[in-house]
């Protein structure tokens, strides 16, 4: 077997072992006083950190802050707090770190990032959770 068609299946397992989300997605966001609560989340493969609203980090009581991050957005740059968060997305369950940020002014409350995406997720575009999948011709 050549080289080219190793790493070719290598690819294809690889790619068969992702989970596929859409550009939007059902996430369940858990917090610290037992409560939680399922949204649509954006996905954005552009974005290297995960966000989620203030509001709602407040109300889940999220925290303790553990980190600061400086992020530029189309927004300017800024200094934001980081969290650790519990999500489960697609029945996978994990805790990644969350910059706080004010989305109320966003269709949604809560973005993945790029460091929730690295742990075997593949993005297909023509899928949303908010919206019904286009009928097959």
């Amino acid at each position: 077997m050549s080289n080219d068609s190793q790493n070719h299946s290598d690819n294809h397992e690889d790619i068969k072992s992702k989970t596929i989300v859409g550009l939007t997605e059902k996430v369940v966001i858990k917090g610290n006083n037992s409560k939680s609560k399922e949204l649509i989340a954006r996905v954005d493969s552009g974005a290297t950190k995960s966000s989620i609203d203030i509001t709602l980090a407040s109300e889940l009581e999220l925290g303790p802050v553990i980190d600061s991050k400086l992020i530029r957005s189309a927004h300017g740059t800024k200094l934001r707090p980081v969290v650790e968060v519990n999500v489960v997305i697609k029945g996978k369950r994990f805790q990644a770190r969350f910059t706080i940020a004010d989305r109320n002014h966003m269709r949604y409350p809560v973005l993945i990032g790029q460091n929730i995406l690295k742990q075997g997720f593949l993005i297909d575009p023509t899928r949303r959770a908010d919206k019904p999948m286009p009928l097959k011709k």
